[in-house]
């Protein structure tokens, strides 16, 4: 016999244990899933009326000071120079802020952001580009790489908050005053649905999307303030709007990628039990034919 029934019945029995720690693991990834998807529904609406209020402004001309051009030369909103966001000069570098998890166990989520990154990164020189790591798998796999990695978050809670995305924002746009880097890309899994996502590659900053043309009806604003103290507060609350956003959006993605995973996981191992079980009956069915065979034979010996 190749295998012995305790062998056997020993790998039911791990496999049984493993399947019930997959199968906590989906309902933790479900239930997670379901905040998380909560909280990003109910965020978009938040991120809408602050882009609102920025196109209104400029559409408003409240936002008066030097203009700068869109991506395909136009220019067609007028900016305050001394606002950090918005300032636009000749990149020498570009920065990647890669949004990857802290843990393993979520699919095929750390591989295709990762892939994807290198891809692009591949193209440039090294001293083109520096990275950005949001989560340790991220970092650990560029470290093990020897990429120029300028700055690392790790911890990200599994329901983030937006608390949170204040410290990343602040040192991203301390680099960015300090011309570490000219650009900002957030490369991350957009989640798609419970069962798939897809990688994006959004520009952050500086910020050129706006477009006045969104405005449908033209708002008069009164301010006591001058245009540069409004940017002062309006424009950061927008920037952590679009890096917050993408990380919960990043969130939603891993734990429905992990809820996959663990629910694939818990599958297979059915799968396996159901193989090693027969395995198991067919031994000892063999060796319960082979004692009887034995006992026969030692009868008919006697005889």
């Amino acid at each position: 016999m190749a295998e012995s029934l305790i062998d056997i019945k020993r790998r039911i029995s791990s496999t049984k244990s493993t399947q019930q720690i997959t199968k906590a693991m989906q309902m933790v990834s479900a239930s997670k899933l379901s905040q998380v998807t909560q909280r990003a529904k109910n965020y978009q609406v938040y991120t809408q009326k602050v882009r609102d209020i920025v196109v209104h402004l400029a559409a408003s001309q409240v936002l008066n000071g030097v203009s700068i051009s869109n991506d395909d030369g136009s220019s067609n909103l007028r900016h305050i120079s001394t606002s950090s966001l918005l300032i636009q000069r000749p990149i020498k570098k570009t920065a990647y802020l890669v949004i990857t998890s802290d843990r393993g166990l979520v699919g095929s989520y750390n591989s295709t952001i990762l892939k994807n990154i290198m891809s692009i990164i591949s193209k440039k020189d090294p001293s083109e580009y520096s990275l950005i790591a949001i989560g340790g798998m991220g970092a650990d796999f560029f470290k093990a790489r020897n990429l120029n990695v300028s700055y690392e978050y790790r911890g990200v809670s599994d329901i983030p908050t937006f608390d949170e995305v204040r410290e990343i924002v602040t040192t991203v746009v301390s680099m960015y005053d300090a011309s570490v880097f000219d650009e900002l890309f957030v490369c991350y899994n957009h989640f798609v649905n419970s069962l798939s996502s897809a990688f994006r590659v959004e520009k952050m900053l500086p910020i050129v999307d706006l477009d006045t043309s969104e405005v449908n009806e033209k708002i008069d604003y009164i301010s006591d303030s001058t245009p540069e103290e409004a940017l002062d507060v309006i424009l950061p609350q927008y920037a952590e709007s679009l890096i917050y956003g993408a990380i919960i959006d990043a969130k939603t993605a891993e734990h429905a990628s992990s809820t996959t995973a663990m629910s694939s996981a818990s599958d297979n191992a059915d799968d396996l039990i159901s193989k090693l079980s027969i395995r198991y009956n067919r031994a000892r069915q063999a060796k319960i034919t082979t004692e009887i065979t034995e006992i026969v034979g030692g009868a008919a010996a006697l005889e």
